[in-house]
């Protein structure tokens, strides 16, 4: 059974001052940089025999700084898209939207919960049908945390309990039969 590891981008300013990136293709900051090449210290690109990346310049950068050449670019794995929301914080959403939580009340303008679900639940398939032993998804918060919910076919709403940090690998494969988070946020 295919073990599938999971790469948030490195920082971006949006990431780090807490603002919804989606659609706009942020660059990696600095320490985004650093923390991307320290990824090769936990990532050997030989033992994977299946790369995918979202198009975003901040996934295929980490994965290219992280020692990963060969990466298929998979539409599938682009970030929630945000609609309205793109570029504000939480705090800014809920000024005009009071109580908004992205997990329940999805992105004015913007994607469905239904609709990232089912982009992300065809990666899920792409992965487990591929018969690979260990693949690679580099991509963003949002997106893998949907992802990992797939995985698992859990509620979209456990989505708040999974947080996911820039630059960091977590591993969904199996316990036994079933579809289990074997690590997170390494």
């Amino acid at each position: 059974m295919t073990e599938l590891y999971i790469v948030r981008h490195g920082e971006t300013e949006w990431s780090k001052s807490g603002r919804h990136t989606s659609i706009t293709d942020l660059d990696l900051t600095d320490r985004g940089v650093e923390q991307a090449q320290a990824l090769q210290a936990q990532l050997n690109p030989n033992d994977f025999d299946l790369v995918l990346s979202s198009p975003r310049l901040r996934a295929r950068r980490t994965a290219e700084l992280a020692g990963f050449d060969d990466v298929v670019i998979d539409d599938d794995l682009s970030e929630w898209f945000y609609g309205d929301f793109e570029g504000k914080t939480s705090n800014e959403i809920r000024e005009t939207h009071p109580g908004w939580r992205i997990w329940f009340n999805g992105c004015q303008g913007g994607e469905s919960a239904d609709q990232v679900r089912a982009r992300l639940t065809r990666v899920m398939s792409r992965v487990r049908d591929s018969g690979v032993d260990k693949a690679i998804c580099f991509a963003h918060g949002h997106a893998l945390r949907v992802l990992a919910l797939a995985w698992l076919d859990f509620p979209l709403v456990f989505g708040q309990s999974f947080p996911i940090q820039t630059a960091s690998v977590s591993v969904l494969g199996y316990e036994k039969e079933s579809a289990a988070v074997i690590r997170w946020n390494m």
